[in-house]
């Protein structure tokens, strides 16, 4: 099980969950290319494409931190050339690049309506779309996307429409392409968090220091991500799959090492339900205990 001298394409990975699983392909030797729009830092958000690209680097990787809006076709586009022309092709393209807006439909405006499904719908398809012709050289090709499992509950679309249907649209594409690419032999998967992430989306969009506390590490992720695209791609694709469940099949048992906070109770993210067998079983919650 091992990246070494693979090429890995991250999108939107200077920080969170998209730098922690290119950090631990870094770990194996692969060459890794950050595609992220933050090339200057942010005054809130720690991270850019640059120290993202330092620490591949010191990692033990090969970095390459590339400019880029998962919006832009053309940007898009030049991105995948860049990464396959520096490192001889591409064998991963990881979809980490999202927006979170959680405005109910009478609430959200037009605007964030449209920016959410262009980053998460338009932007998985996009680029899944341009790195085809180099998976197609690869000996083991994946595409892996960062969204949830096709569970049709009205509530979670009640809850905050336009953001479900638009990580939902990330699921379908990885849904489609996977048959779609059956033949080409690149497998295509979904990954998901059981618990919320330790990550700045989850401190300021979500619950504050609270939330944090009751999330898991982003390794967690980083590592079943690794996990699965370390599986033989002619087998292993049309997959949604939740963090734990894939580290469990791994034959991880040791779950509180990726607590932010062990000892507290978890909480459980959105679209996963609560009362599913969670391996470990840790203790989830479903709201913010004040």
């Amino acid at each position: 099980m091992t990246l070494q001298g693979k090429t890995v394409f991250v999108t939107g990975g200077s920080r969170g969950i998209g730098l922690a699983i290119a950090l631990r392909a870094a770990r194996d030797g692969a060459n890794v290319a950050i595609a992220a729009k933050t090339a200057e830092p942010h005054p809130k958000l720690p991270g850019t494409i640059h120290t993202a690209a330092e620490q591949i680097e010191a990692a033990g990787g090969r970095a390459l931190p590339l400019v880029m809006d998962v919006r832009d076709e053309s940007m898009v586009q030049a991105a995948i050339e860049k990464t396959a022309e520096t490192f001889g092709g591409i064998d991963v393209c990881v979809n980490n690049a999202s927006a979170i807006n959680l405005s109910p439909s009478e609430a959200i405006e037009t605007k964030r309506f449209d920016l959410i499904q262009q980053i998460n719908v338009r932007g998985t398809f996009l680029t899944s779309r341009a790195c085809v012709p180099h998976l197609r050289k690869s000996d083991n090709p994946h595409i892996l996307t960062l969204s949830p499992p096709m569970t049709m509950r009205a509530d979670w679309f009640a809850q905050h429409l336009p953001y479900t249907m638009s990580k939902y649209g990330m699921s379908m594409v990885m849904f489609g392409m996977a048959e779609e690419f059956r033949e080409d032999g690149i497998a295509c998967n979904c990954l998901w968090p059981r618990t919320t992430i330790a990550t700045a989306a989850v401190e300021f969009a979500l619950g504050g220091e609270t939330m944090v506390r009751r999330s898991r590490r982003p390794e967690i992720m980083a590592d079943a991500a690794h996990a699965i695209l370390a599986q033989p791609s002619r087998e292993y694709t049309g997959r949604f799959m939740l963090d734990d469940d894939v580290l469990a099949e791994a034959g991880v048992s040791d779950f509180e090492q990726y607590a932010q906070a062990p000892g507290e109770p978890l909480q459980v993210d959105i679209f996963v339900d609560i009362d599913a067998p969670a391996p470990g079983q840790p203790k989830l919650i479903e709201e913010p205990q004040n």
